[in-house]
């Protein structure tokens, strides 16, 4: 039996910092939050593409590992809300640490003895990712120049180049949020065909092929390990291009649980979902953004097919999962 070991997954990041009951002042501890997979508040944005993959595989929804007294014997999710892949020092040293949240780093998420490291190893299928989104992020919206964004990526990736299944990060310059906050590019800075924010997305290629730089360098310093690339960028480039061959609107990305903004995105920067004046729309599968930075759950089970049986992983997760039992 394969356990599932989870750190840093969008949608399920938040259950951590949930497990003695969910904070007020957190906007997805308020519906809608929570509406289409479990129902009712829960303190989750929607299920990432984890939770398909676990499905897939006859497990069930993972256990927050701070879950008091629960059985991981088949997996446990380690993912902190709001984690970068680089340790708050390394943003301190750099002045970009202001209203980040300090809940912990990748390597805050994967500590653990090296007898209980080996144990867990043995049957285990690791997904460590998605990392970058909340390193690049910080340095976006301190409104540092890009080419400061871009000096981040080897660090990045030096820092998350350690799990089984790595994935990679999203379009950033495809997301409501984005599009929203980073407005002033003139007509030719944005993809003809996507209407996506053309550097943004440089920069979430050029951590997308360091990374895969990076696995291959491990995949030849371990050839025993099975190392998975996981894609997000093709398949919600996909969505924004080709969102009808999913079921979903074809249509400019907009963000399904929000308000009014900026353009078409229904996005508005000071009442986000799950704020005062913020709105669900009455069916999320019809969209593949859920509130501008995460995707809808009907998107993510998409990429989980993608990874689990080709083609949004090299290799695909079901290959690697019938060498470890």
């Amino acid at each position: 039996m394969v356990t599932i070991i989870i750190a840093r997954l969008r949608g399920l990041a938040v259950r951590n910092l949930c497990v003695d009951g969910i904070p007020d002042y957190l906007a997805t501890a308020r519906l809608p939050y929570g509406m289409t997979y479990f129902g009712y508040r829960t303190g989750a944005s929607p299920m990432a593409a984890s939770s398909s993959t676990s499905s897939e595989l006859g497990r069930p929804l993972l256990p927050p590992s701070k879950t008091k007294n629960a059985t991981f014997h088949r997996g446990a999710n380690f993912a902190i809300t709001g984690a970068t892949a680089l340790d708050l020092s390394f943003f301190q040293e750099r002045g970009l640490d202001k209203g980040m949240w300090r809940s912990g780093s990748l390597h805050t998420q994967i500590k653990c003895s090296a007898q209980a490291c080996r144990e867990l190893s043995r049957r285990s299928l690791f997904i460590v990712g998605e990392f970058g989104g909340n390193d690049y992020g910080s340095t976006l919206f301190a409104f540092r120049p890009l080419s400061k964004v871009h000096a981040l990526v080897l660090h990045v990736v030096a820092s998350i180049g350690r799990g089984l299944v790595v994935p990679g990060t999203m379009p950033i310059g495809c997301f409501p949020m984005y599009l929203s906050a980073f407005r002033e590019h003139p007509p030719d800075g944005y993809g003809p065909r996507t209407g996506c924010v053309k550097d943004l997305n440089t920069l979430s290629w050029a951590h997308n092929a360091a990374l895969q730089r990076e696995i291959a360098r491990l995949r030849a310093k371990h050839p025993g390990v099975r190392i998975v690339y996981a894609d997000y960028y093709t398949p919600a480039i996909q969505f924004v291009l080709h969102a009808d061959k999913y079921g979903m609107l074809k249509q400019t990305p907009r963000a399904c649980c929000g308000a009014p903004g900026v353009g078409v995105f229904n996005l508005n920067l000071t009442s986000l979902c799950g704020q005062p004046g913020a709105y669900a729309c009455d069916d999320p599968s019809n969209h593949w953004s859920w509130d501008g930075v995460h995707l809808t759950e009907a998107a993510y089970g998409h990429i989980a097919k993608g990874w689990l049986y080709g083609p949004f992983a090299d290799p695909p997760i079901l290959d690697t999962t019938k060498h470890l039992g």
